[in-house]
């Protein structure tokens, strides 16, 4: 029998009733077989492969990531990783002298805690040379804009109306610029929406770093509304991406929680809320599916906007005690999530602070008295901060986090600083979920955090800041841990554990071809293997010289 292709080498299949296998088959999109090569014969492959030293492994996902605002990142001046406010001036100079007349000046990436204050609304002004500043914080929870933009939205002559879970900084009477949560919205409001050609080339941008990092699924983790969403017509973006074939990866979106509004079907129903049409999480293709419906309840850690038990340990003498706050009214949020919960959706609830995690349970558990729904899957995003007894409650419900390890080393120093020494092993918790039989998805929060998957692996074993400190060592798990979280236990919070995660016969042939086997390698080592190739459907998205004769992507028909 003639098959399209044929792969032999180290095939670490991490499904449990054949780990390992020396031959695996794929035709028509899926593994048609696996198995030793005593066993794998009569199959003859369009293309046939051997790896030699090279290690397949299921496809890596990302449970939650942000891909259309990573993709515009690409086109705006980058600073991760700046650490003088001086040279973030001049690049601002520098971008400013080269962009077209009245252009704004945009920005993503910037960190107060490297740089020692936010930027400075007058040097910005100075900069621009007259032109608007954007720049966004690497948390993505607080901006800083510059004179012209302050004025355009508002803020200098006192008509903007500040929404409710948002902060304008003032100083001496004046906003100094900065802008926190929601106040955001002042500016995404007369810079959205997006024109759908833009969104579809950053997803394209994007995709095109995803494929060459091994990625093949992604979560999308807020479109549509809110200061994530680019345009009310978000998700058509990612269809004309898909049907370009410039969408490289499986993406699985979640629409913000105000994109959806009351709704009114037959009383029989009690669907009160969501999208029109009765739309909910499921609906779609094995391309760009509707996950779960995205809410805010809390902040950022890094931004000390979340919202947490105990106040953040003062940065100076003197500071006021500051726990963060909630994103908005209370009520209004318990509302929403109880109404998405009873309208069929998963509800993905961002919550970072162990105030905020708090406010969670609570609505979880009373939205599953009101109807009981076990197989729901309702998330936890982030939980960065929770307590022994909060897991319990978590494990209880029947609710998974989505903890972003590699936050540990890229901004874990900044994040322990925040919480206190007395605090600190609590944060962004693995070991501990997982002893209580909670699965622990793999997920970077990508652009906040670095998004290669190899990174991510290497974290949830390390858990070690770039200052070299170790958080949290009780929370270590193993390498092979670490990368059934990055592919068994995606696929399963997105509802496609029968389709994707493992590598058995009728699975979708999503692949990743490594230079090493990193379920048995040190961290150091996992963090600088290469990805050879990563397949989709069978088909590569992404290939070194060496296996360039593999079947390329193509548009889907």
């Amino acid at each position: 029998m003639n098959v399209d292709l044929l792969l032999r080498g180290d095939i670490v299949t991490l499904d449990r009733d054949r780990p390992r296998a020396e031959v695996l088959a794929v035709h028509h999109g899926r593994i048609l077989a696996v198995g030793d090569r005593h066993e794998v014969t009569g199959l003859r492959g369009d293309v046939e492969i051997d790896l030699g030293d090279a290690t397949v492994l299921p496809g890596f996902g990302d449970a939650h990531n942000h891909m259309a605002w990573y993709g515009l990142t690409l086109d705006e001046i980058d600073l991760l990783g700046v650490d003088d406010l001086e040279r973030l001036y001049a690049l601002v100079a520098e971008r400013a002298a080269a962009a077209a007349p009245g252009a704004m000046i945009v920005g993503s990436g910037y960190d107060d805690n490297v740089l020692g204050a936010n930027p400075d609304r007058a040097r910005l002004d100075e900069a621009a040379g007259g032109r608007e500043v954007w720049l966004t914080h690497r948390s993505g929870h607080v901006c800083v804009v510059n004179t012209p933009l302050l004025r355009r939205v508002g803020l200098l002559d006192g008509s903007a109306h500040v929404p409710e879970g948002g902060v304008v900084e003032v100083r001496r009477g004046e906003p100094t610029g900065v802008l926190q949560e929601q106040a955001q919205n002042l500016v995404v409001d007369v810079v959205t929406p997006y024109p759908l050609d833009r969104l579809t080339q950053a997803l394209a941008r994007a995709s095109h770093v995803y494929a060459a990092e091994g990625l093949t699924h992604v979560t999308e983790c807020g479109i549509g509304a809110g200061w994530l969403g680019k345009s009310p017509i978000e998700l058509a973006a990612y269809q004309l991406a898909s049907a370009r074939g410039e969408l490289a990866v499986r993406a699985q979106v979640m629409p913000c929680v105000s994109a959806l509004h009351d709704i009114r079907g037959h009383d029989d129903d009690g669907v009160e809320f969501g999208l029109d049409l009765g739309m909910r999480s499921g609906f779609g293709d094995d391309r760009v599916r509707l996950g779960a419906v995205k809410i805010w309840l809390d902040g950022s850690m890094l931004g000390r906007t979340a919202a947490v038990r105990e106040p953040f340990a003062c940065r100076c003498t003197g500071d006021p005690p500051n726990s963060g706050y909630l994103q908005d009214d209370p009520a209004r949020m318990r509302r929403q999530m109880i109404a998405a919960h009873v309208g069929g959706w998963q509800v993905a609830a961002h919550a970072i602070g162990d105030a905020a995690v708090d406010f969670a349970l609570d609505v979880f558990a009373e939205a599953q008295e009101r109807l009981p729904r076990p197989e729901a899957r309702h998330r936890i995003e982030h939980a960065g901060l929770v307590s022994d007894e909060q897991i319990a409650r978590m494990a209880g419900l029947g609710l998974t986090p989505t903890p972003q390890h590699r936050f540990l080393h890229d901004i874990g120093d900044s994040m322990a600083a925040a919480v206190g020494p007395d605090r600190e092993h609590l944060l962004y918790r693995h070991r501990s979920f997982l002893d209580a039989g909670i699965r622990v998805p793999g997920s970077s929060d990508r652009p906040v955090s670095a998004g290669a998957p190899l990174l991510g692996i290497a974290s949830m074993q390390e858990r070690l800041t770039s200052a070299g400190r170790l958080l949290g060592s009780g929370e270590t798990v193993d390498a092979e841990t670490a990368v059934r979280g990055y592919t068994v236990d995606t696929a399963w919070i997105a509802g496609d554990e029968e389709r994707r995660g493992r590598l058995r016969p009728g699975m979708l042939a999503d692949l990743v071809v490594l230079d090493r086997d990193i379920t048995t390698a040190a961290p150091e080592d996992t963090a600088s293997a290469t990805v050879l190739a990563t397949l989709v459907d069978g088909l590569a998205t992404h290939a070194d010289a060496a296996l360039d004769h593999l079947p390329p992507f193509r548009p889907v028909p």
